[in-house]
């Protein structure tokens, strides 16, 4: 015995649609294209902060070891 076909305008369990299409994300059929958003400038200035913390204990441990 067979599984019987879904009724027209219904999904398979797959989440196929009947003629065998997957269905597209939500909002994908505008067109355009979806990006993330930026960070925000405190997440951006956190970020740089670290990054020139992390340089100013490198050029000091190498000063201290040498």
């Amino acid at each position: 015995m067979s599984t019987p076909e879904p009724a027209p305008g219904d999904h398979a369990p797959d989440g196929s649609a009947p003629d065998g299409s997957v269905p597209a994300l939500p909002g994908a059929g505008d067109g355009l294209p979806r990006y993330e958003p930026p960070p925000s400038m405190g997440k951006l200035l956190g970020w740089v902060l670290l990054f020139v913390l992390a340089a100013v204990v490198v050029v000091l441990g190498g000063v201290y070891f040498t």
